[in-house]
Parts: structure tokens; sequence; C-alpha cells
């Protein structure tokens, strides 16, 4: 009896175990603020080089998953080249996850926007979209100097904008917040 006793604990410990070791992304949704991100690469950039986020410690980061169909990205898109412009990318990268669409599609939006220098990121397996729980998009992370979900925004509208503005200034260090604004000339392409 005692011997059986002891079988089913360990059974039971390995299963917790084998369950602990599940990555926590697979059954969650959306990443939420105070969280570290997913420890995955996003996918690979125009290119052919993978994104990570974790290179990116030491800037703020703005990672929004977009695709080109849809018009509330395509009104976001230039707002976020616009103020990584301003603010300079030493300081502030945005990184765009593009949501299922095919490379060669993406391909054309950056050559035709050419003046939204944003990191394009191609998620061609979905892995990134499911590890961040997108049902929807534009679904907008930002990220803290050492890589801690700041902020979730959902959808995009101009009156959210000065919320989103004052988020990513208060992540920023005061240096970079009191140095005159970078290249301002970033456009909507087009």
């Amino acid at each position: 009896m005692r011997y059986r006793l002891l079988r089913s604990s360990r059974l039971l410990l390995s299963c917790c175990l084998l369950l602990l070791s599940i990555p926590s992304f697979a059954a969650a949704g959306v990443p939420a603020a105070g969280e570290f991100p997913p420890s995955i690469a996003l996918g690979k950039n125009l290119p052919g080089e993978l994104v990570d986020l974790q290179q990116r410690r030491g800037k703020v980061v703005i990672m929004t998953f977009w695709a080109s169909w849809c018009g509330p990205c395509m009104r976001e898109l230039p707002v976020l080249a616009h103020l990584q412009s301003v603010v300079g990318k030493d300081a502030l990268e945005v990184i765009a996850v593009n949501w299922d669409e095919p490379r060669a599609q993406v391909v054309n939006f950056a050559r035709r926007n050419r003046k939204l220098d944003l990191e394009y990121v191609l998620d061609s397996k979905g892995k990134a979209a499911e590890a961040y729980g997108v049902k929807a998009i534009p679904l907008m992370f930002v990220l803290d100097q050492d890589g801690r979900i700041s902020a979730v925004h959902r959808g995009y509208s101009e009156a959210s904008l000065p919320g989103i503005l004052e988020q990513v200034l208060a992540l920023l260090p005061e240096h970079v917040r009191t140095r005159p604004a970078q290249n301002t000339k970033t456009g909507s392409g087009g």
C-alpha cells in the first residue's frame, strides 16, 4: 500500500512538473502590463534576420500587430513611425509585426511606404500572433527599457493618442525627453 501511494505521488508530481514546463502563452490570452513578453523570436524582418525583443533591451519598444487591409493599422503606423523619428531610434524602436499576409505583400507595402522607417516583421507561421493572443488588430504592446510590458492597447483611435504618448514619454530617460526632437521628416508614405 505504501509503495502504491509513493508511486502515485511521484506520478502526480511528474504530471505537475510537465504542466509547469509547458509555455504559459500556449493557453493564455494577451500578455498583460507588468509581465515580460513571451520569450520567442517574433519572426524574420524583411532582410531575413530573426527579430528578438530581448535584443532591444535598453530601449523603449513599441510592438504592434498589423495588416495592410486593416484601416486602423494604416492610420496607426504613420503615427508610430513619426513618434520614433522624433524621439530617435536610439531610445525608441517600433516593430511592426505583420499578421498573416504573404511576404510579397508586406515587401510591396514597405516599398510603397518608404517614409515609414519601421522594422517590419513577418510572422509567417503565426507563432508570434499565437503567443501574444492576437485575435484582432491593431494590437500594440509598449515595453520599457527592461523589456517588461508597460501597456497593451487594443484597436486604434486618435482619442487614445495623447495617453499612449504620455505612457511612452514616461518610459524614456530624462535626457531623451529633454533633448531636441530628432528627424521629423517621416510622413505617411503612399
